[in-house]
């Protein structure tokens, strides 16, 4: 009886931790100086054990950070050193390799003290607009052109914020307020989330975390591994081509399940690409656990033991496993194609289970603005870095229509104009859904989006594409037709490339176009019914409904009808 209330308890417990980890991503949110992490979420949040193992992860965040950030914090305490670890210390990294894959995210850690004991760390990780250096993009050929780099090191030290680190910093990025606020936000999220998690242990008379956290590791271990003992032991293959940047990239993995685990091998991958889309494996293998998580134990609460099952395996040099000093700022980019390219193979073994392909990377993209320089400016032209996160539409369900417009696998919400306008003299003149992008099934893919971007009266812009699918769109499976792939072009008809910083003069646009996620299932399977809602909505054209779902011109006509006496909605 009594280990079953100290179980009771232990699961109480265990949701009060993950409901403080998410009280610490939202402090984040709400002290943020960055739109990227008010606006779009790209952020991660969680509490981990005095061994650095994670124990609970916020609800709020993506998976390539907080994935990446679980085996981040055992990195801090190695390079920090136990006999250094003191009551108010927080301590700070950018470094892709033992952080969360580039520059552009910074980490932070604070150990949290109960009674003058250490009892576990808090750990949070933001997406900033700048770092310095070429900026945010994928123009560089090493990261040592990618902006600057912050050691594992003591943001503060016992209370005292190391004022020339803050120096150094504000002397070497563009945004240097926005930056050291940014800096200051993570510091005291951490802080919030101490805060709570020691009134936890208040209340319930604790004196470490040793007790919850095995509780929590050995029970999520123990149902993930009960979910992989139900699946079959074989071994698929599946492969994925991206557009890259120069050149295509092929994906390739071969997953295997074992006993107790799932493994994921990349060997056959591309090698490095002279740009910075190189992706370290640290974000890697936080996709390809993250996709395999998802499809098999999503109802486990994210952890290291839930996580330790699925182990990710690459050559070192290979396009999923980059190395120092390669560039690595877009490492976004081919780590959002990971989870595709695992349920490629995961699709053989377990069919109906994996969505089709979707949009897959994010559609970013940073506008860097300045007074127009072929005539003297006005007065009020200012200079400005602008990021903005967009996204494609997701990939058709086995049971359900893909999302559209939703960013998946990264989870990061699609920024309002309102807030990208704020930003900076940035204009966004149209955004809407694309129709026609979702690729045609049983089940439908997801819309992407239109958009037209320019800026102010008085403003020039250099524009930072950040984009894949236009050579490769997303494929469908199952019978499902493929998603539409992205387009990119200047008003004025100048074409324009996908990644790269690219001048766009005064008074001219980019026109965008972003990809839609692919089918599912036969297209003439599509109840037609849905089809109906489809081209009522302006999801589909009356060429669509009629050439890939064989609705009927008679059919057609009546939904057209009903629409104009507003018998239907659209």
């Amino acid at each position: 009886m009594a280990r079953e209330q100290s179980n009771v308890a232990y699961q109480v417990m265990w949701n009060r931790m993950i409901s403080v980890v998410e009280e610490q991503a939202q402090a984040l949110v709400r002290t943020a100086f960055s739109t990227s992490v008010r606006e779009a979420g790209d952020l991660s949040a969680g509490v981990y054990d005095t061994q650095g193992q994670m124990l609970a992860q916020a609800v709020t965040g993506t998976p390539g950070h907080v994935n990446a950030m679980a085996d981040a914090v055992s990195h801090f305490i190695r390079r920090i050193g136990r006999q250094n670890i003191f009551e108010g210390d927080v301590y700070i990294t950018n470094d892709p390799w033992e952080g969360t894959g580039h520059l552009h995210d910074i980490t932070m850690v604070t150990p949290s003290f109960h009674k003058d004991v250490l009892v576990g760390f808090f750990a949070c990780t933001a997406h900033i607009v700048d770092i310095g250096g070429r900026g945010f993009g994928a123009d560089a050929a090493s990261v040592y052109e990618e902006g600057l780099y912050i050691p594992i090191m003591k943001f503060a030290d016992r209370g005292q914020v190391d004022q020339t680190l803050v120096r150094i910093v504000r002397g070497n990025v563009r945004e240097p307020d926005q930056l050291i606020g940014d800096m200051y936000a993570l510091a005291t999220c951490n802080e919030i989330g101490h805060r709570r998690l020691i009134d936890m242990m208040t209340e319930f008379d604790l004196e470490d975390l040793d007790g919850i956290g095995t509780f929590i590791l050995d029970n999520s271990r123990r149902a993930t591994i009960e979910r992989i003992a139900a699946l079959p032991r074989k071994s698929a293959e599946g492969e994925m081509t991206v557009d890259g940047f120069d050149n295509p990239i092929m994906l390739k993995v071969r997953l295997t399940i074992e006993e107790g685990r799932i493994t994921s091998d990349f060997t056959g991958s591309s090698g490095l690409d002279k740009k910075g889309i190189n992706c370290p494996k640290v974000y890697a293998k936080a996709y390809a656990c993250y996709a395999l998580k998802c499809a098999i134990a999503p109802e486990i609460p994210n952890n290291a033991a839930s996580l330790e099952p699925f182990v990710m395996e690459a050559p070192v040099n290979t396009i999923v496993n980059a190395v120092h000093p390669a560039p690595v700022a877009l490492r976004h980019i081919v780590g959002h194609f990971v989870p595709d390219t695992v349920y490629n193979a995961l699709d053989k073994i377990i069919p109906g289970v994996v969505p089709a392909e979707g949009a897959g990377c994010l559609c970013n993209f940073q506008v860097s603005l300045r007074p127009r320089t072929d005539v003297p400016a006005p007065g009020d032209a200012v200079r400005s870095e602008v990021l903005t996160f967009n996204s494609g539409g997701a990939g058709a369900r086995p049971e359900h229509d893909g999302l559209n417009a939703t960013a998946f696998p990264s989870g990061v919400m699609t920024m309002p104009i309102e807030a990208t306008e704020h930003a900076g003299p940035v204009i966004i003149w149209r955004k809407e859904l694309r129709p026609d992008s979702g690729g045609a099934g049983k089940q439908r893919g997801g819309l992407g989006q239109y958009m037209e971007v320019g800026a102010r009266e008085g403003h020039e812009f250099d524009f930072q594409a950040m984009f894949d699918r236009i050579d490769h769109p997303a494929r469908g499976r199952r019978g499902g037709a493929a998603g539409a792939a992205t387009t990119i072009a200047r008003d004025d008809g100048a074409a324009m490339r996908g990644k790269g910083k690219q001048y766009v003069p005064h008074g001219r646009k980019v026109i965008l176009a972003f990809p839609g996620g692919a089918g599912y299932g036969d297209p003439k399977e599509r109840p037609a019914d849905l089809v109906k809602r489809d081209l009522a909505r302006g999801y589909i054209s009356a060429e669509t409904a009629a050439r890939a779902y064989g609705l009927s011109a008679e059919d057609i006509a009546g939904v057209e009808a009903a629409v104009r006496k507003g018998e239907m909605s659209a």
